[in-house]
């Protein structure tokens, strides 16, 4: 049996039997939970070596609820209510957990829960990402440019805050909405972000974390009072970069970039999806940064060719961005435009702007855009010199690979 089995179903049912078993047993077992899964998901691997089970899903479900109760006799928690779970009105209760809806309701309320006020902002996003779609503190730390000791310490406080503030398994009230919402489409975006640009070492795209941030705001969007400008944007935005996905590699999983994308792989349904969610968005009060990321999305899905892209347009809607919501990411996205459209002096004005430090683990792509400066302006030396800097802070085996490729063209270009 292939570890990679295991992992896939590991990324997709991870948050939803962390979601209905919170919702049976209460968040005071959390740790207890999450350790439940874990060994489940190790009994899994092991056992599952030589066959897979005919529902793996439903295999590891039933393994997982009857893990959660062992460890929880260990401690003697709640004696007198597990000894009646295996039988009669208890186990009828925890098995209608896993029906559809209740998942999908579990899940969604877990992800309410994991961005409440009682936490702080950072601790938010640390445990929704690790409680709901099941990343490691490695990858929480790629998502958020973090240390991954920063990342555990965070996930720590906000279960200890779960508990000591009783901080229940509901939506939030109305008046509450905006904000926890806010956070929520932040979750998501993430989520979504670490799959399309994957710091994993192996893999360029991992479509499974770009489905599950789908799936989550499709949940959202099921719910009229969570409807709003931002999640339709948001939605727009993941369907339109999710339509390029196919395109992004090879057949040897090898990057191709945007110029050399193979646009006939782009998936028009998709397309379709995101315009009527950004055009559903409009009629909204609100604006966010997901209207105009899914703003220039929309501008490179327009372009029949990589030459026919309106880059002036791209950069009415950078300047935008970066007006309502300034990052380094986005200063550094308008350096790569301006360098599309030759007007260099913009361009190295943006990108002495942003200390490398700013992007952590992708401070790869800030070298990488210096070396494009600098390659255009006739300084191969230099381009070199910051392709070099890429090439060895770069963690992704294939990104590694392609910073190599453009190496080589340069050396090539001018005669190195």
């Amino acid at each position: 049996m292939k570890k990679e089995v295991v992992d896939h179903l590991f990324r997709h049912q991870y948050g939803k039997m962390v979601s209905i078993l919170i919702k049976f047993f209460g968040f005071s077992h959390l740790e207890t939970i999450e350790d439940a899964i874990q060994d489940t998901f190790i009994k899994a691997t092991l056992s599952w070596r030589n066959q897979l089970p005919d529902n793996p899903e439903a295999w590891l479900t039933q393994a997982a609820k009857n893990r959660t109760i062992d460890l929880l006799r260990q401690i003697q928690a709640e004696k007198s209510r597990l000894d009646k779970i295996n039988n009669g009105p208890s186990s009828i209760q925890l098995n209608e957990l896993f029906l559809e809806h209740e998942i999908e309701d579990s899940q969604l309320r877990m992800v309410f829960v994991a961005c409440h006020p009682h936490l702080k902002a950072e601790e938010q996003i640390a445990f929704a990402l690790k409680t709901i779609s099941g990343f490691s503190t490695k990858e929480i730390a790629a998502a958020l440019l973090l240390k991954e000791e920063t990342v555990k310490k965070r996930l720590s406080r906000a279960r200890k805050s779960i508990v000591e503030k009783n901080i229940q398994f509901n939506f939030p009230e109305a008046q509450q909405i905006e904000d926890r919402l806010n956070r929520v489409l932040k979750v998501i975006y993430l989520t979504f972000n670490e799959g399309f640009h994957s710091t994993n070492k192996k893999e360029v795209v991992r479509k499974d974390l770009c489905g599950e941030a789908i799936r989550l705001c499709v949940l959202l969007l099921k719910k009229k009072q969570f409807r709003t400008g931002s999640s339709y944007a948001l939605f727009a935005l993941l369907c339109f970069l999710s339509a390029r996905i196919e395109s992004k590699t090879d057949e040897n999983n090898e990057i191709v970039n945007l110029r050399n994308q193979d646009r006939s792989k782009w998936h028009p349904p998709l397309i379709k999806m995101g315009d009527d969610a950004l055009s559903k968005s409009m009629e909204y009060e609100d604006v966010s940064h997901y209207h105009f990321e899914a703003f220039i999305a929309a501008e490179h899905l327009k372009a029949k060719t990589f030459e026919e892209t309106n880059w002036n347009k791209i950069l009415f809607w950078y300047r935008k961005l970066n007006v309502l919501h300034p990052s380094p990411s986005s200063r550094l996205n308008m350096a790569m435009v301006y360098i599309q459209l030759n007007e260099f002096k913009e361009a190295i004005i943006l990108l002495n702007q942003i200390k490398s430090s700013d992007l952590e683990q992708r401070a790869y792509l800030l070298y990488g855009c210096y070396s494009n400066y600098y390659e255009k302006t006739g300084k191969g030396t230099k381009a070199l010199e910051y392709m070099d800097m890429a090439i060895n802070c770069v963690t992704n085996t294939q990104e590694k690979k392609h910073l190599e490729k453009e190496r080589t063209k340069i050396l090539h270009k001018f005669s190195l």
